[in-house]
């Protein structure tokens, strides 16, 4: 998506960046996790260090702040290419200036990477390259129990979007990999273990569950899941992590017919209908 254009007009300095956090809840001991657009909060007086900066200002004491940190220049040859300390973050300046302080860990997952300052840091994004058991395209890694990614949303961390909306919202992917998980979860072993092998995988055909987040943003902002505010010329959203993904999951397994394709619909009823292999 194209982010906000923002109104270079408009100065942000960092006291702007604790004030705009705070008005919509962001508290000292919060792990906060951002996605960003840096041009469409106007004119930033010291650039993305300002940005980080005043998130960590506005957790402190104790607080953590995470961006995710994907490198998506190689395309399918990531996993080949891939160096945590060299693979640069691709999804906006303020991410890879995070991922460069010195003070800042990294969590080691070829496509989809996340970076932390703070408290949590370390815990949020150790033993990533570890994790298994969720097949999705991006390897059973990516979004698997104990990822960073299951964390952010164990913690009911605060997710926050300047300048970008729900288009960019990763965590989707997280929820995709829910759906894949709870529909096979009450299948006998070798039901379950043919239906996960027509699950799209790291350069391997197959269904998954796409959907356009940001059409759920009506749905969010109705059931009030949703804190919206201004960091200078930017909209601001907030939202916790344990209600942007229960309700998306209750969106979807309540009306799957109108957010999935047809392959994937398949593959639903099949592991709805359970029985025996």
């Amino acid at each position: 998506m194209q982010p906000e254009p923002g109104d270079p007009a408009v100065e942000v300095r960092r006291g702007d960046v604790i004030r705009a956090l705070r008005a919509v809840g962001v508290s000292p001991g919060d792990t906060v996790f951002f996605h960003s657009s840096l041009r469409s909060m106007g004119t930033v007086i010291g650039g993305p260090d300002t940005v980080v900066a005043g998130f960590l200002d506005a957790v402190a004491p104790g607080g953590t702040v995470a961006v995710p940190t994907l490198s998506q220049r190689d395309g399918d040859r990531r996993f080949e290419t891939w160096d945590i300390r060299r693979s640069p973050s691709d999804v906006g300046l303020i991410t890879e200036t995070l991922r460069l302080r010195p003070d800042a860990v990294r969590s080691d997952h070829p496509t989809h990477s996340v970076a932390a300052i703070g408290a949590r840091a370390v815990e949020l994004t150790r033993d990533h390259a570890r994790t298994r058991g969720r097949p999705s395209p991006w390897g059973e890694a990516a979004f698997a129990s104990g990822s960073p990614w299951d964390k952010l949303y164990l913690w009911d961390a605060l997710i926050l979007f300047i300048g970008v909306d729900f288009r960019v919202n990763t965590m989707m992917h997280y929820v995709q990999s829910l759906v894949v998980e709870r529909a096979v979860r009450p299948l006998p072993e070798g039901k379950r273990a043919s239906l996960l092998a027509q699950v799209q995988g790291w350069r391997k055909p197959g269904v998954w569950p796409y959907y356009k987040d940001a059409l759920m943003e009506p749905l969010r902002r109705e059931a009030g899941l949703i804190a919206y505010g201004k960091l200078g010329s930017a909209t601001l959203r907030c939202i916790h992590a344990r209600p942007v993904v229960d309700h998306a999951l209750s969106v979807l397994e309540a009306r799957p017919e109108e957010w999935f394709d047809s392959a994937f619909l398949g593959w639903y009823a099949a592991a709805l209908g359970g029985g025996p292999e």
